[in-house]
């Protein structure tokens, strides 16, 4: 019996676990989620394990290997425990195929979808040039996927892979990246990733991850939406946002 891997996160940033907890939970490994205060990302002891101080970071007692970055440790996780390949494949070109949209989702939807969330709802002042930016690339990734998942139900194969899962947290994240009107499906206008999506969304390895979200969103004061309890718009946010950049007294 394996030993539990350690998945160190902060209470602030459950959105950037979430796609290793998934494989873990694909993959049966066991695990245990060490939580600590944002305000110690940058301290002993996380930095001395992560020194970029950004989670999720690993430590696997099994193989003596600390390991941070969620690209690195998703690979990881599959190249030692997936030993059934339920979530990857042998042969060379579905290996290197799913590396490829492995590092489309770091390098494009990642950083994409997080700066027009940021842009959208989170920056201080509104800057429309850096709005209209991500939103035509969010957009324009999305598209792409539609067209990649033309007449297939998965990006590599016949099976959902760990790179199709890589995916699935910031395309749940959607509705506040883009400032969806309420009730509103911003995959509505792309039914090849809304049909992938929707697959993925009910595999059970996601419903675990999403009620471990839940529990923790919930002990940091936060509802499902990432806005704090008691806000019920995004305009609320942003006066919420505005007061607490406001300077203490």
């Amino acid at each position: 019996m394996a030993k539990p891997i350690t998945v160190w996160l902060t209470r602030l940033t459950p959105l950037h676990f979430i796609p290793v907890v998934t494989i873990l939970e694909e993959l049966q490994v066991p695990y245990v989620i060490q939580s600590f205060k944002f305000d110690d990302v940058k301290k002993p002891p996380f930095i001395d394990i992560n020194p970029n101080g950004r989670v999720p970071a690993i430590v696997d007692p099994n193989t003596d290997l600390t390991l941070w970055e969620s690209g690195a440790i998703i690979q990881y996780l599959e190249e030692v425990y997936d030993t059934e390949k339920k979530l990857t494949y042998n042969s060379v070109k579905e290996k290197h195929l799913l590396t490829q949209y492995l590092h489309f989702q770091m390098s494009g939807q990642g950083p994409y979808f997080g700066q027009c969330g940021w842009f959208n709802g989170l920056h201080p002042e509104k800057v429309p040039s850096a709005i209209d930016r991500y939103t035509k690339e969010v957009h324009r990734l999305l598209g792409v996927l539609n067209t990649l998942l033309e007449g297939r139900s998965w990006l590599v194969g016949d099976k959902c892979t760990f790179a199709d899962l890589a995916f699935l947290p910031w395309n749940c994240r959607l509705d506040m990246v883009l400032l969806t009107a309420p009730g509103e499906d911003p995959l509505a206008a792309y039914r090849n990733v809304q049909a992938w999506h929707k697959r993925m969304e009910d595999r059970p390895s996601w419903q675990k991850a999403m009620d471990i979200r839940a529990k923790l969103m919930d002990e940091q004061g936060l509802q499902a939406n990432g806005m704090p309890k008691g806000v019920t718009n995004i305009k609320e946010y942003e006066d919420y946002m505005a007061k607490a950049a406001e300077p203490q007294q």
